[in-house]
């Protein structure tokens, strides 16, 4: 299997004081290369732990952390921030979008971060994943001027601007009512069937059936790691993705547009 996300036995405590809290107690699996899972479980379960540590936001206590074959948590914090920014793509509930800048501005922002991009390449590849997302005429709206769904698409651009390989959403669709959910889970699913892996924190189970399979995080401990046979699907997809070649070992870049 091309893993993605391979872990190892993973633990992840906290010190409050004098006491030791267990979040994580040791998880072990892998995700593939494109593939779209979803990871459950009740609160205080060590979900959002779990993603903080595959996306680097975090390092573990104990255990082993590869993202597509990088053992991550021996990375020195500069190393890790550079991996973190090339490789992956984060989507929150909060839109965490700046409220003076238009959306052109938002998704732009992360090029600045990565540097070595013109600010004219900035704004391109900026309004290529709005185009991307269906915002293409929402440039230079700023986020009072939107809709909950489509913030949510101005994040979700913002998250692929740098062609992560993996894109990690923490429930993505709980500020959102159903209509712009399932537009949003459509929008993910359309980047998955384009090759990019997607890992999707949720307590919904409706939300959970679209992914292929399903993770559940209980007590800080796998406690299941069922295959969804049956995906549920919100309909066709509209987007192309491109794969253009990697130079020099780095990840492939994507060339977005829409059809």
């Amino acid at each position: 299997m091309n893993a993605m996300i391979q872990v190892r036995d993973l633990q992840k405590t906290y010190q409050m004081g004098d006491i030791t809290v267990p979040a994580l107690r040791g998880l072990s699996f892998d995700i593939a290369r494109g593939e779209f899972v979803a990871i459950m479980g009740p609160s205080g379960s060590g979900k959002s732990t779990l993603m903080n540590l595959l996306g680097c936001l975090d390092t573990p206590s104990a255990g082993q952390y590869l993202l597509d074959g990088l053992p991550v948590n021996q990375l020195e914090p500069n190393l890790l921030a550079a991996v973190r920014n090339r490789k992956i793509g984060f989507v929150f509930q909060q839109f965490n979008l700046l409220p003076r800048q238009d959306a052109l501005e938002n998704v732009a922002l992360p090029l600045i971060y990565l540097g070595g991009v013109s600010a004219e390449e900035r704004a391109q590849r900026a309004q290529a994943v709005l185009e991307l997302v269906g915002l293409g005429d929402r440039l230079d709206h700023r986020p009072k001027q939107l809709s909950g769904g489509q913030q949510q698409r101005v994040a979700i651009a913002r998250a692929l601007v740098t062609r992560p390989a993996l894109l990690l959403a923490d429930e993505p669709t709980g500020n959102l009512d159903s209509k712009s959910s399932i537009e949003i889970l459509a929008l993910f699913e359309q980047l998955n069937a384009q090759g990019i892996t997607v890992v999707l924190v949720t307590h919904e189970p409706d939300i959970a059936t679209h992914a292929q399979r399903v993770l559940t995080v209980r007590d800080g401990l796998l406690a299941s790691d069922v295959r969804n046979q049956q995906a549920r699907s919100t309909g066709p997809g509209t987007l192309r993705i491109a794969r253009r070649p990697s130079i020099r070992g780095r990840m492939p870049a994507l060339a977005l547009r829409r059809v």
